[in-house]
């Protein structure tokens, strides 16, 4: 694909993305005036995009749906997501026996299904190294997707979310496809798009199985015409070269997750590319990853460190830096009980109460992201609004 010109960062990712002609703007009012104050324009691509639908700055990135409320990846979450308000909904991938993508945190399904209480399923237990790491138990790809129909979604994290678990057993296991037919109904209820962020998880591992997750991921997007530069949906991935792949495959925009500073891409770990984290977030690795990724989706400890007892250090110069090589920064992942929050923001003694997320919120927003990833949307919607509205 020829190398296009880039648009201004934040009317391109953070801000604003061109669709259909008559598309209503993409939430509360507020994403207009964010727009304005960002003043980059870069040609039609932006004239174009400052006209239809915008998203707002910050955003807010359904983390798996409502997921701190509902099992993450069912349509359950995404719906209730959706009707929170949530600005963006996240898909994570995986692929069935048979070749079908489908909406699972991870490929061991062992914590997100029932399938441990399904008898017919029991030999199908196994322990694979995937990415490097020894896991036991049932995995995606050895299930064709009309066995996986068979199971139900549970709650991940039973004991920090118990109140979740009255819903273990409503839902099944969504296909990607169907989520882009839920994406596709509601956006004409609403007459707006409803906008995806969508993962690929372990490409290589994969694609080393001859269940390479790019190129069909490709195919349903072009199907539903989700494919196109300013098509509502971004496409996100811990490997860099699944980024770099898509971006010969489709024109959506691409964001680079990042993982803690001293590890590697599993990727790189393969090619025996000796770079870090820590390398790709110094201006150098930014700029490569500009090459072929629009953003950049760093967990929130590379923006904010913490010390040794849990509490916040300096703010790194990561978001300056990558919005000097015009990458938008998404990171994750902002939850609301104590026990995910910086020491600054724990409210009790109880680890599984909410803490003093709003606070939590405002700090990371003044540091100039342009969206985040939450488990509680509604909650983040509010700080966002907050925090424009100032």
């Amino acid at each position: 694909m020829a190398q296009e010109q880039r648009p201004g960062r934040r009317t391109l990712l953070g801000a604003a993305a061109a669709l259909g002609a008559g598309a209503a703007a993409l939430g509360p009012a507020g994403a207009a005036r964010a727009a304005d104050r960002t003043g980059t324009r870069a040609g039609a691509a932006d004239s174009e995009a400052s006209a239809r639908t915008r998203l707002p700055v910050p955003a807010v990135v359904a983390h798996r749906g409502a997921s701190g409320y509902r099992p993450e990846h069912t349509l359950g979450s995404y719906e209730l997501a959706l009707a929170m308000g949530a600005d963006i909904i996240e898909q994570d991938l995986v692929p069935t026996k048979d070749g079908h993508l489908v909406c699972r945190h991870e490929n061991d399904i062992t914590g997100t299904t029932d399938v441990a209480d399904h008898p017919e399923f029991a030999a199908r237990k196994t322990t694979k190294k995937v990415d490097g790491i020894d896991l036991t138990g049932w995995f995606s790809e050895d299930f064709t997707l009309a066995e996986l129909k068979t199971l139900r979604a549970v709650e991940r994290l039973p004991k920090e979310r118990q109140r979740n678990t009255v819903y273990d057993g409503r839902w099944e296991i969504p296909t990607f496809e169907e989520v882009l037919r839920w994406a596709d109904r509601k956006g004409r209820e609403r007459g707006r798009p409803v906008w995806l962020h969508i993962e690929t998880k372990h490409p290589s591992y994969f694609r080393g199985l001859g269940l390479g997750l790019e190129k069909p991921l490709a195919r349903l997007l072009r199907k539903y015409g989700r494919d196109r530069a300013h098509a509502p949906n971004f496409v996100q991935s811990f490997e860099p070269g699944s980024i770099e792949r898509l971006s010969r495959l489709v024109d959506c925009p691409g964001v680079v997750l990042l993982d803690a500073a001293d590890t590697r891409p599993w990727d790189f770990v393969e090619a025996g590319d000796p770079r870090t984290v820590a390398d790709l977030v110094k201006p150098e690795g930014l700029a490569w990853m500009a090459r072929f990724a629009k953003g950049i989706g760093p967990t929130l400890d590379l923006i904010i460190p913490r010390n040794a007892d849990g509490s916040l250090g300096e703010p790194t110069t990561l978001v300056r830096d990558a919005h000097a090589k015009h990458l938008v920064l998404h990171p994750y992942t902002m939850r609301n009980e104590n026990t995910f929050l910086p020491l600054d923001f724990r409210r009790g003694s109880d680890p599984y109460a909410y803490g003093d997320v709003f606070g939590a919120l405002r700090t990371w927003f003044a540091t100039g992201i342009d969206a985040i990833f939450s488990d509680n949307p509604d909650t983040a919607l509010l700080a966002a609004a907050d925090f424009r509205a100032r």
